[in-house]
């Protein structure tokens, strides 16, 4: 390293984001994550071992891959050399892997190479690591916030161990503010701050997980902010609203307010009324809930409350659940509105609910009878032979494709657990019923 390395290098490692500068340089000091690096898990014994093999981190944005990364880099004995997919080519791989095998050949030293945001490599250039990963002289440390089972190459994922890191916690994100407002080596602390507790659960909530989303806003709250009578920088809940740009809502993921939410978004959508049902929708959006949550709920009661009376009601709300785990927000909330307006708009019959749950308390009550002989299954060795299958007779060789035939058990004709209603295409399923049994 040069003068101008050198002084490049300190000029970035004080100018930096304070995302940046907050990273952890042992495993101790990385809060959350505990699933993957608590002192019990593979993980950790792996890295202080410094027997790492390949691995793949896969997460949201601001969970801490990188992070994960950095704390390798500085905790192993073999080189560390690191990439970007984004920027990086064929050429940059090259100088890596001639260096590795340098390091491998002259000092018998490893080399982990980290390859952030490794989803970006296409499969050539993926397919190029692939031979030095498996024959040792590279260990592959992959980023990505995509599926690695959909973005990355069969042959290298076999050859390493997937590692999903999760979304932060309230409490983990407000640890790290904390961390950032007072302290002094590598946060804030320096310019005699203070932040209060509805201003930090506030950014801990909205950022929904990302870390660096909230460290962003405290910077710029401190950075921004004049001092107090008392000399201090004050960040309160007014500061963090506007430099995260958004207003807080009466909203507890763990709450009531949730709770009290989405009963009356799913009340809205049974009662027929979709301004209600958009208008819940929002605030949900509004204050970060997880819109595969809503999604979940959405499809739930597109055949809960809607079911035969309007089948397509649960195809719309598949294809949206589909969909904004593609798309995400911000365009998610249009796909959202689109399944709840569709289920609410809809009309109405809890016919299939009643039937399922019928049917089940007949299972659960009564003794199980055999299935008639004419329904069982001739094709399996034997079978036929013992008379399975005989008698059946195939609906497509009749009028209509139909045929009268026994196919409860014996001792339950008769019996019925779907109650049709009138509603909608349910009243045309009744009437092509009534006319197949004339």
């Amino acid at each position: 390293m040069d003068l101008f390395d050198y002084m490049r290098t300190n000029t970035m490692e004080r100018e930096s984001p304070l995302a940046s500068r907050l990273r952890p340089s042992t495993l101790d000091e990385v809060v959350g994550q505990r699933h993957i690096i608590g002192k019990d898990k593979l993980l950790y014994r792996a890295i202080m071992a410094d027997k790492l093999g390949s691995v793949i981190f896969y997460g949201p944005p601001g969970t801490g891959k990188t992070t994960l990364a950095r704390v390798i880099a500085n905790t192993t004995r073999a080189d560390f050399r690191q990439i970007n997919a984004t920027v990086a080519g064929k050429k940059d791989m090259e100088e890596v892997v001639k260096g590795a095998k340098d390091a491998l050949g002259m000092y018998g030293r490893k080399t982990i190479l980290f390859v952030d945001e490794i989803h970006r490599f296409n499969k050539s250039q993926q397919d190029y690591l692939l031979p030095f990963v498996e024959d040792g002289t590279l260990i592959l440390i992959g980023a990505t916030t995509e599926n690695p089972y959909f973005e990355v190459n069969g042959a290298l994922l076999s050859r390493s161990r997937v590692f999903e890191l999760k979304a932060l916690e309230k409490e983990d994100i407000k640890e790290l503010l904390r961390r950032a407002v007072y302290d002094a080596e590598k946060g804030m602390g320096s310019y005699d701050a203070q932040i209060d507790d509805d201003a930090a659960e506030f950014l801990a909530d909205v950022a929904n997980g990302d870390a660096r989303a909230a460290l962003n806003a405290v910077e710029l709250g401190i950075l921004t902010t004049e001092r107090g009578a008392d000399g201090k920088i004050h960040i309160d809940l007014n500061t963090a609203q506007e430099c995260i740009q958004k207003r807080a809502a009466r909203y507890d993921k763990d709450g009531d307010n949730h709770y009290d939410t989405i009963s009356a978004f799913v009340k809205s959508m049974r009662g027929s009324d979709p301004d209600a049902a958009v208008y819940y929708l929002a605030r949900m959006l509004y204050a970060g809930e997880d819109i595969k949550f809503i999604a979940r709920r959405i499809m739930i009661h597109a055949a809960e409350d809607v079911g035969m009376a309007d089948p397509q009601a649960l195809v719309v709300a598949v294809a949206a659940a589909q969909a904004v785990e593609r798309v995400g927000m911000p365009e998610a909330r249009i796909l959202l509105a689109q399944a709840a307006i569709y289920v609410a708009s809809a009309p109405k019959s809890n016919s299939v609910v009643r039937a399922i749950s019928e049917a089940m308390e007949a299972v659960q009550s009564q003794r199980t009878p055999a299935v008639p002989v004419h329904l069982q299954d001739k094709h399996y060795k034997g079978a036929e032979k013992l008379g399975h299958g005989a008698g059946y007779q195939y609906p497509h060789d009749y009028p209509n494709h139909y045929v009268r035939q026994q196919y409860l058990p014996h001792g339950m004709e008769g019996t019925e657990f779907y109650h049709m209603s009138d509603q909608g295409y349910e009243k045309k399923i009744q009437d092509f019923m009534t006319f197949l049994k004339k």
